[in-house]
């Protein structure tokens, strides 16, 4: 799913697992008793090819929307022309290997392959067919998805240390990642089971197996349906499944080749899917088409284990009743849309250890259409290069939980974890409940949104369409290397809505590219035991929008620390390690700052005098002085003088406003900083007032009292203006 509203800078009408990238293997290191590593426990190991031994060309690190190496693990990959090889020393025991890589459009070709030197007689096929994605309905989208997965069983066993190497043949080939497995042998049939190729199946894939599998599935009611190895090709859906095991030889020898597997609206339920491959043909996405592993529901009590899922357009599209389903073990790769998607209405569903790589959209995302998803959970999986929305969403729903995830290397439109109002369509149950987000792990994660023409955070909490008023748990997070910012929080329909009730404790945040808080919407959030090392701009972008929607409050709750600074400029986005530039003394401190008061007049709001326009004013309730405006300047300011200033055009009266300047540091408390005394504005010099201040004021909430106003029965302002020189 995606957010496409536009919003320019304002003008919008340690505890837990880290990750290192040691010898080009993205791993999850052992963390400490008091809490569980982030990530699936997989069954390979991979190795990036920019870490591996190579004579083709080495391409990023690339954080650009449309470039091949912005979709890579790691925004980096190796480029081989014909004859030109990358080679891997192998990490574990294998006897397979999957590749992640990407050829030009409209070619194919193939790989050698080479054991410690010596070519083998199998090849790794490599195609485009499945690649260059276009979604121009989806705003903000370019061509996307250059990257596929090819497998290959290498025929022998090889050791750690050994070397396995891959060769053009002619095609180019840009090489990501490769994987190596152990594969066990194929399992064998179980004793009373029902198999597809005893109704007619033909494990070529040269014939239409599907009536096979249909009289298999109605013969083996309660028991087992078994597909031997083999290729099987289905020409259309099954339904009326329910009831039954479908089970493989394991994912590497059982393989059903179909683009739409299971298609049905209701199941009685007990249906448990195992151990083999489906896979699609989907080279395109269209939302209107089933093309999907499974759609719908398989009911109550079932689950999905074991699987290899790839080139579909949505691994699960689940909706109706899959109370208590649980979705394990699985790979799910190269599909056009999402991972997995909990439609609405999913009760106790568990989703865990699964791998999932190179989605085109959401990878895993519950959206609550129709009813909520409720007391469901994404636990312990790991997430790789989802190329055009986010790691993990959740589009409301209540009760639910994300917890020690891995994620890495988003793309344009996507955080690693967004937490999200945004409803997309209606009926919509919003975020409700506690939602808990928990020991997850979030690497190169956030992108720029080309709608908003800035950044979405590593982790995102969004009251898109409405505010978030669930509690939001954040703990135990450890975000590295973002690109952008580590938490963000922002309203992404420009409707101003409030993100509150969030706890942030427990976060190492590592070299994020600009600041670790990215405050866009009013709200609040308490902070404790957050440390970041190595901040590229400054600690704090607090800029609520729209101006005068309201604050964003930081509470520090302790223990944190290496990001107590603030961008200063809200007219401005900082950019990756451009740091907190040098203060200029001669810097409007309030322009574009969050701004309130006690009461406005109609469109005549709070954040009008700090928009830069002398025009434009704030004009508090009539006839009922005394009233305040409040700005508030991010962080504490040496502030020296104040400027206040009306409408410069002849058409305004001379007036006197009696006003005191008060100040404060949480927002709560203020004492007086001059006292009350009447100031004269006059078009005949400019309708501008200066008040100076005493020398030693500090502040970071700056606060007008009036009391009285000659020309109008209210306190009106066109600017408030604060500088550090006196």
């Amino acid at each position: 799913m995606h957010s496409t509203t536009f919003q320019s800078v304002r003008h919008m009408p340690m505890i837990g697992a880290a990750v290192a990238l040691a010898a080009g293997m993205l791993v999850a290191l052992t963390p400490s008793a008091a809490h569980a590593a982030s990530g699936a426990s997989l069954p390979f190991t991979s190795v990036e090819a920019e870490s591996a031994t190579t004579t083709g060309t080495r391409i990023g690190p690339d954080y650009t929307q449309g470039t091949l190496a912005s979709e890579a693990s790691g925004r980096q990959a190796v480029r081989l022309g014909s004859g030109q090889r990358v080679e891997f020393t192998v990490p574990r025991a294998a006897n397979a290997v999957n590749v992640s890589y990407s050829v030009p459009d409209g070619q194919s070709g193939s790989l050698d392959v080479y054991v410690n030197g010596v070519k083998i007689s199998r090849t790794l096929a490599v195609t485009s067919k499945y690649s260059y994605v276009d979604t121009s309905w989806i705003a903000g989208a370019k061509t996307h998805h250059f990257f596929d997965d090819s497998r290959l069983l290498l025929g022998q066993n090889v050791q750690q240390g050994d070397k396995v190497a891959l060769v053009s043949t002619g095609t180019q080939v840009t090489v990501d990642v490769a994987d190596f497995e152990q594969v066990a042998g194929a399992a064998a049939q179980p004793a009373g089971s029902v198999s597809v190729v005893s109704k007619g199946a033909d494990p070529s894939g040269a014939g239409d197996s599907t009536q096979a599998f249909r009289d298999a599935i109605s013969a083996a009611q309660g028991g087992v349906v078994w597909i031997p190895p083999g290729d099987y090709r289905l020409t259309s859906s099954l339904s009326g499944v329910q009831n039954v095991t479908l089970q493989g030889a394991g994912q590497w020898y059982s393989v059903v080749h179909t683009s739409r597997f299971i298609d049905q609206s209701g199941s009685s339920g007990g249906v448990h899917i195992k151990d083999f491959a489906v896979i699609g043909e989907v080279t395109e996405r269209v939302d209107s088409n089933p093309d999907n592993f499974v759609n719908g529901t398989l009911g109550p009590g079932s689950s999905v284990s074991g699987m290899w899922i790839q080139h579909l357009k949505c691994g699960f599209w689940l909706t109706g009743n899959n109370d208590n389903l649980v979705v394990e073990n699985n790979r799910i790769l190269d599909t056009t849309a999402d991972g997995l998607n909990l439609n609405g209405g999913a009760h106790g569903v568990i989703v865990r250890n699964n791998f999932l790589r190179n989605q085109g959209d959401d990878s895993l995302a519950m959206w609550s259409l129709n009813s909520p998803d409720t007391n469901s959970s994404f636990e312990n999986n790991t997430i790789s290069q989802p190329n055009l929305a986010n790691g993990i969403a959740i589009y409301g729903g209540t009760n639910i939980t994300v917890r020690n995830n891995l994620v890495s290397d988003t793309n344009a439109l996507g955080s690693g974890i967004a937490i999200s109002n945004q409803k997309f369509l209606d009926p919509f149950s919003p975020l409700a409940g506690t939602i808990t987000v928990d020991g997850n792990t979030l690497v190169r994660t956030g992108a720029i949104n080309p709608n908003w023409g800035h950044p979405m955070g590593a982790l995102r909490v969004d009251s898109y369409d409405s505010a978030v008023n669930a509690t939001v748990n954040i703990t135990n997070t450890t975000i590295t290397n973002s690109p952008y910012s580590a938490f963000e929080f922002v309203s992404g329909g420009g409707h101003g809505y409030s993100t509150g009730n969030v706890t942030v404790s427990g976060a190492t945040v590592q070299n994020t590219g600009t600041v670790v808080v990215q405050a866009e919407a009013q709200g609040a959030a308490r902070f404790s035991n957050v440390q970041a090392t190595g901040v590229g701009a400054a600690g704090i972008y607090n800029c609520p929008y729209p101006s005068g929607s309201g604050t964003f409050t930081i509470t520090d709750g302790g223990g944190n620390s290496g990001w107590s600074s603030t961008w200063s400029d809200c007219s401005t986005w900082p950019q990756p390690g451009q740091g907190t530039p040098p203060p200029d003394q001669n810097t409007n401190l309030a322009k574009g700052r969050p701004a309130t008061a006690t009461g406005s007049q109609d469109v005549y709001t709070p954040g009008r005098a700090v928009d830069g326009d002398a025009n434009t004013y704030w004009e508090s309730a009539n006839n009922a002085f005394p009233q305040a405006w409040t700005v508030d300047l991010g962080s504490n300011q040496a502030v020296r003088r104040l400027v206040l200033k009306l409408p410069p055009s002849s058409a305004w009266s001379a007036r006197t406003q009696t006003l005191s300047v008060l100040g404060g540091t949480d927002g709560s408390t203020y004492s007086t900083v001059v006292g009350s005394t009447g100031y004269r504005f006059d078009p005949a010099t400019g309708n501008t007032v200066t008040v100076a201040l005493p020398s030693g004021t500090n502040l970071r909430y700056l606060r007008v009292d009036v009391t009285a106003n000659t020309g109008w029965p209210a306190a009106q302002f066109s600017e408030v203006e604060a500088y550090q020189t006196s």
